[in-house]
């Protein structure tokens, strides 16, 4: 039978690690969340958005894809929105590059970061790139040649890193096995994508975990999506787990155009919110940020799915003359 000091100390193991005190968010919703866009989305509406985020205070932004026009008009000015944005605030833009061509492209244009990319389940990598994991992670190979020529730092990023819309379960072990691969590529930054919005916080905490174990040199990223609304919820996880990088999109703008059922990437408003009310520094200036989401939110034409934007932050007072009161 156990004593009472054991059972003081298995009550003191349960007891979740204290959350950081500051994280880094990535925002990718002027490449991740505008390319599923059916309609044009003016060149200079693009770069005013991207420069009220980095005025809001977002210093790493994902701004979008030197991707074939073909596969992705919405990112046909790749290059022109690069050279549009203001750079003097020092923020680091990173563009999503496909293949030895995009990255090519992408060194010429300036990017400050490139972000390769691949599917954990090969079903999906198939429908997304048209090419197996091993084609892929050829590929990648390549991509970095070309950056170390250039000087410039390579992100990697898993998709469908807690499952996948057409095989259902990921194993965790294919997961490792890609983030080992860009390990040994030179790639340390690592994201796990949840691109159809399968995570729950048992998978980020199996998943961060077997990173941290098998490839103890990856800096990990979060990237949700709130396609069953649990999305913030994995975040949370996330940080119980020490995680200090998260991905995420100004309005809830995204969605894989190639994974049925899709929606939005986590809200950056909604995680900003959420992260100071933990007391967690982000940096971000919340009622910035709610102001581009609004201008963006008339940009694109209709209702975005971030709630902080519609509601406010907790304690926004308003005006009791400016609503009704009830009668009888």
């Amino acid at each position: 039978m156990n004593g009472p000091m054991d059972q003081t100390q298995a009550v003191r193991d349960m007891r979740p690690a204290p959350l950081p005190s500051r994280v880094s968010l990535v925002e990718v919703g002027p490449r991740d969340g505008l390319q599923a866009e059916a309609e044009w989305i003016p060149t200079a509406t693009k770069i005013d958005l991207v420069n009220g985020l980095i005025d809001a205070g977002l210093r790493h932004l994902e701004v979008t894809s030197f991707v074939s026009p073909r596969a992705v008009p919405q990112l046909r000015d790749a290059a022109e929105v690069l050279a549009g944005i203001d750079r003097s605030m020092g923020a680091v833009l990173t563009a999503l590059v496909p293949n030895a061509k995009g990255a090519e492209r992408a060194a010429s244009a300036g990017i400050d970061a490139m972000v390769v990319f691949l599917s954990a389940s090969e079903s999906h990598n198939a429908k997304n790139v048209n090419r197996s994991v091993r084609e892929s992670l050829d590929g990648v190979r390549d991509i970095v040649r070309i950056a170390a020529d250039a000087d410039i730092p390579v992100f990697g990023a898993i998709a469908t890193a807690f499952g996948c819309p057409f095989e259902g379960n990921v194993p965790v072990g294919g997961v490792v096995d890609i983030a080992r691969a860009y390990a040994d590529f030179g790639i340390t930054s690592i994201s796990l994508g949840d691109t159809t919005g399968m995570a729950t916080p048992p998978l980020v905490q199996e998943r961060v975990r077997a990173l941290r174990e098998r490839v103890p040199e990856a800096d990990i990223a979060l990237h949700f999506h709130n396609t069953r609304g649990v999305g913030l919820v994995c975040a949370y996880a996330g940080l119980q787990e020490g995680v200090t990088r998260f991905e995420s999109s100004v309005g809830g703008l995204g969605g894989c155009p190639f994974a049925p059922g899709a929606t939005g990437n986590i809200c950056t408003e909604d995680l900003v919110y959420m992260l100071d009310e933990c007391g967690i520094e982000s940096g971000v200036d919340l009622q910035r940020l709610i102001a581009v989401s609004r201008r963006a939110e008339a940009a694109i034409g209709r209702r975005l799915a971030g709630q902080v934007m519609k509601a406010g932050p907790r304690l926004e007072l308003h005006d009791m003359n400016a609503v009704a009161t009830a009668c009888g």
